[in-house]
Parts: structure tokens; C-alpha cells; sequence
């Protein structure tokens, strides 16, 4: 069996300006305006309440005409935990390396319905009026679409995880 297509994701934040993070993703899917990567979680982590264990898969979207990208968390059963939305700019991809830029104010919600508006706190007092209108315009883009980006990933996780090259949720 094939290896994956192995690319490295580079997070850069808006409210941590010089600090970057890296994680190295296997390819699930590339497309003309996105891109799907996996992710194994690497240590346990209690995101907003949300346990998300070491081993877990995320399903990393990242649109590049959209304001914003999808992490769809997946447990070992293939159940989903939650959906984390993050408002932010794919700055570049060159086929191996994907940058993107979060603007700090993310969505989480849950197949239980929670929905949180999470970080807003984290937007500096002196933003430009323009990113911030842009930032709150793309919160409200997904919290006007929520339903039908969840089931969207929903359907597109599944189809992935059913015709993989190798079931990522093996680990």
C-alpha cells in the first residue's frame, strides 16, 4: 500500500504575533480551491471541555477562497467529538508546505448541539476596523452555515475515511 502524501500545516496568530506551530499531515484530498489533511493527535488535550485524546484523528479542511478553516474531530470509533472553526486566511501553499493565518475568534460545536463563539477576547484593541469587520463577518458566514458545513464535512470525512488508501483511523 502507498504511503500518504505527506505536507507540513504552519500556523501563524493573530494574537500571538512571532510565534508559529507546525504539524506534519498526511494529504487526504486536494482540490482546486482546498485542501484536506489528517492529523493524529500526538498528546490528550481538553480543548473547551472537549476531550481529545492522543491518537484521535482530525480531519484539517482549509479552503483557499474561504475566511475560515474546519477541524473535524474524529475518536478511534469514527464518532465525531466536535467541529472547531477557525477564522483565518490560507496565506500559501507550494504543493508540500500549507501556511494559514489565524485571526483568533473560532467556532466549536458539538454533535449535541453546544455552539461557542470562542477567543474574541484575543482580538487586540487597536485592530484595524477593517480586518476586525472582515473577522466578524466571517463568524457570522459560519454561524449563519453551520448546519450545512458540519453535515458537509460529515458526508465529505466519511467518503474520505471509506475510500482512503488506509483507514487514518487505525493508528
Amino acid at each position: 500500500m502507498p504511503m500518504p502524501e505527506r505536507i507540513t500545516e504552519i500556523k501563524t496568530s493573530l494574537a500571538k504575533p512571532g510565534q508559529t506551530q507546525s504539524f506534519a499531515c498526511d494529504v487526504a484530498m486536494r482540490c482546486d480551491d482546498c485542501l484536506v489533511v489528517y492529523y493524529r493527535m500526538t498528546q490528550d488535550y481538553n480543548l473547551h471541555g472537549i476531550p481529545l485524546q492522543a491518537g484521535n484523528l482530525t480531519v484539517g479542511y482549509f479552503w483557499f477562497d474561504r475566511p475560515y478553516n474546519l477541524y473535524h474531530w474524529i475518536e478511534r470509533d469514527g464518532t465525531t467529538s466536535a467541529w472547531y472553526f477557525n477564522v483565518g486566511d490560507v496565506t500559501s501553499f507550494n504543493g508540500s508546505t500549507l501556511e494559514w493565518h489565524d485571526l483568533a475568534v473560532d467556532i466549536l460545536a458539538t454533535p449535541s448541539g453546544r455552539i461557542d463563539v470562542l477567543d474574541e477576547d484575543e482580538l487586540p484593541a487597536d485592530l484595524d476596523p477593517a480586518l476586525r469587520s472582515r473577522i466578524m463577518h466571517a463568524r457570522d458566514v459560519v454561524l449563519g452555515s453551520l448546519t450545512e458545513l458540519t453535515r458537509e464535512a460529515d458526508i465529505t470525512t466519511a467518503h474520505l475515511l471509506a475510500t482512503g488508501p488506509a483507514s487514518p483511523l487505525v493508528a
